[in-house]
């Protein structure tokens, strides 16, 4: 007979939530990344070329992926916030990502906040004593 395997942790809410927030960036940037290459204008000489847009929001959705992947770790969580304050940036590009950007962002403090507050409260209530760890 076979042994059973270990069970897995369970992931956290935090980290689940986490995962929902990035996997929908995913989707925006890709999206976000065409608009703002099919709006670029002929490039006059020292403007950024158009097929910029598609590589940076390309290395964006890397970015994003692997972030989801990483979240086991708590450092990946302030990667995340970077990658938030990136997508704030492109509001420079255009100026609409400014708005995704601050969305998204409010949706990333929001799902950190409550995610941890729910987490914490599930461990006190599992096991009392361990919330301060």
């Amino acid at each position: 007979m076979s042994e059973a395997a270990p069970a897995a942790t369970p992931r956290s809410l935090q980290q689940t939530l986490a995962s929902i927030v990035l996997a929908f960036e995913v989707i925006v940037v890709f999206l976000a990344s065409l608009v703002i290459w099919g709006l670029a204008a002929p490039a006059a000489e020292g403007d950024m070329p158009a097929w910029v847009a598609l590589v940076a929001g390309g290395v964006m959705i890397v970015g994003l992926i692997a972030t989801i992947g990483l979240l086991r770790f708590r450092w990946a969580y302030a990667l995340g916030w970077v990658l938030q304050a990136l997508i704030l940036a492109a509001g420079f590009l255009n100026p609409a990502m400014f708005v995704v950007g601050a969305l998204f962002g409010g949706m990333w403090w929001y799902c950190m906040v409550v995610g941890a507050r729910i987490d914490r409260e599930r461990t006190a209530a599992a096991d009392p004593g361990k919330e301060q760890e």
